[in-house]
């Protein structure tokens, strides 16, 4: 619960309003039964005054229980939605600042479902915790205290309940808090399903697997399904135990009482809020018993949201660290890395300098490393050996800012966000005006199919981009990486959508219109990299070669055998045409 005490501070009013009206709802309730005692009583003496005076009372407790019950819902509701919303802004800013491996060790299913479920539980609690959890003990302590003291004989029939209530929910708590666990991590799963289906639904359309799929998600469906009846019938349980106890124990005492009225004819008296007390503590059990369940999923739902919070990033900027602005120079000595949990490395000894200014090539088979070396240079994953360095500083002593302002890496998988094209450019510049929109959209060669929208760069941007081709996403990709012109440009195989004359103009954009930025490009295709001034060349995560590409054809066997094999395949194509 310490991840909810500091946002609980900010709601200091609320929590006293809830606790007040709690208190004035609980004495109404457990004065009602003694009022309702004395009435009979008078009854009994015939005092109408009596019955008038407490009768009123009776009405005025009504109403002051069902306003305080009102104010103490008013209360909790503000209590509860706003931690939560608190708590879930603070999760979601911390998982903004996670590196990628935390990232891939929760997935985004499983941060998903903590986001918006485990957030609802959290919720839950709260809403318990100030509409009942202090209401019970008080309702708790003070049937039992009443019950007893309106008979005090049989002080024994209150204790041997709560005894026995207490005894059967333990063992039903016990079973059910396995499976509360159990289905939360069926739900991450079931999120993590859904969300790989449908992000890949033309994958599953064009291989024709939907039926496939559907029967995967049927199966964990079913299992969810299965975990839920299995807390159904628990909780359906529970409720008809306590109160076959509790009217076992009412019986029992009315039959006691009904042996010995002649010899204590007033309990005639005190047997209605004797059994008014009885159902009370009844309830307040009850009650409980539903709250503790709340309590046993939430608590699975708050550890869940704290393991988030509590999660260090594995990458850590120096805070202290100025924002500045650097060249476009990288340098790589002796770098190694690997992947969490693998033993292989994916990069070995990587050593190079790139002064600023170049365009520089890197190619390799698939696997070699490339993207891997890109991640790197925008410092979205750490070396575990090696130093590397952006504009002549090692890469470990810069602010987030300043790298995140020196490195626009464009990926080959473009993403662009709900809203329009103009708020996705804004994301490489937040300030930009029209005309820089203008500029990056034609050296991307985006310009061309933008200015046929009416509403131009205002043109909608649906969810997954479903309204643009795959050619066009790239090139908006790419004009939101370079409208901010940043000393250093990644285009890592950014340009595998396009064809070759778009890919060329492109190309042609970035070194005439973008001349002080340094622009690694990352690709399959040797053809996309010839005209770079030096090229790097990748195998099984070692720089085995470096130069022009003159000069590698030369003296590369790597790079000869990755040119040969491209070539032999655009003749094949020629021939089959």
């Amino acid at each position: 619960m310490k991840i909810l005490r500091p946002h609980l501070k900010k709601y200091r009013g609320d929590i006293l309003g809830a606790v007040i009206s709690i208190l004035v709802s609980a004495f109404a309730t457990l004065w009602q039964p003694r009022l309702l005692e004395n009435i009979q009583k008078a009854l009994l003496v015939n005092q109408q005054s009596a019955v008038l005076r407490d009768g009123i009372y009776l009405i005025i407790l009504g109403i002051i229980a069902i306003a305080a019950g009102i104010f103490n819902v008013y209360y909790a509701s503000r209590i509860a939605q706003g931690v939560t919303s608190d708590l879930r802004e603070e999760t979601y800013a911390k998982i903004q600042n996670f590196s990628l491996e935390n990232i891939e060790k929760f997935s985004t299913g499983s941060l998903t479902t903590r986001l918006i479920n485990d957030m609802n539980q959290v919720m839950n609690v709260l809403m318990t915790v100030f509409m009942q959890l202090l209401r019970i003990p008080i309702i708790l302590v003070g049937s039992f205290t009443l019950a007893i003291v309106t008979i005090p004989r049989y002080w024994w029939a209150p204790v041997l309940m709560i005894a026995l209530m207490l005894s059967v929910g333990a063992w039903v708590m016990k079973n059910m808090n396995a499976l509360f666990d159990k289905y939360q991590l069926q739900m991450d799963r079931i999120s993590t399903q859904v969300k790989e289906t449908l992000q890949g639904v033309r994958v599953v359309k064009s291989f024709n697997q939907g039926s496939n799929e559907v029967k995967r998600f049927n199966k964990t469906s079913d299992q969810l399904n299965d975990y839920n009846i299995q807390i159904g019938y628990w909780f359906s349980a529970i409720m008809p135990a306590f109160q076959l106890i509790a009217y076992i124990i009412i019986g029992l005492v009315i039959y006691l009482i009904g042996v010995t009225i002649k010899a204590n004819p007033s309990d005639v008296t005190v047997v209605s809020p004797y059994v008014s007390y009885i159902l009370t503590l009844l309830f307040a059990i009850l009650i409980g018993g539903m709250v503790m369940m709340t309590f046993s999923r939430g608590t699975i739902s708050i550890h869940r949201i704290q393991e988030v919070l509590e999660t260090e990033p594995t990458v850590i900027f120096n805070p202290n660290a100025p924002d500045e602005t650097l060249t476009g120079s990288i340098e790589f000595d002796h770098v190694n890395f690997s992947y969490p949990e693998s033993t292989d490395k994916t990069l070995t000894d990587i050593s190079f300098k790139i002064a600023p200014k170049q365009m520089v090539g890197i190619v390799g088979a698939t696997g070699s490393g490339k993207s891997t070396l890109a991640q790197l240079i925008a410092r979205l994953y750490d070396p575990q050996s090696g130093k590397i360095k952006l504009g002549g500083q090692p890469i470990k002593n810069l602010s987030e800012r300043t790298i995140r302002n020196t490195v626009s890496l464009v990926l080959q998988k473009a993403v662009l966000f709900t809203g329009s094209i103009a708020s996705n450019l804004r994301q490489g510049k937040e300030d930009a005006n029209n005309y820089e929109l203008q500029r990056a959209a034609e050296i991307a060669c985006a310009e061309e199919f933008v200015r046929q929208y009416p509403d131009k760069f205002d043109h909608p941007v649906e969810e997954r981009s479903a309204n643009f081709s795959g050619g066009q996403k790239q090139r908006l990709s790419i004009a939101r990486g370079v409208i901010a012109q940043p000393p250093i440009l990644i285009l890592d195989d950014s340009t595998s959508a396009l064809d070759a004359e778009s890919e060329k103009l492109v190309q042609n954009a970035l070194e005439h219109d973008l001349p002080n930025t340094t622009t690694l490009i990352i690709a399959e295709k040797i053809m996309s990299v010839r005209h770079a001034d030096r090229i790097l060349v990748l195998d099984d995560g070692k720089l085995v070669a470096s130069g022009t590409h003159e000069e590698l054809l030369r003296t590369s066997p790597v790079y000869q055998e990755i040119y040969n094999s491209q070539k032999a395949k655009e003749r094949r194509a020629v021939l089959d045409e």
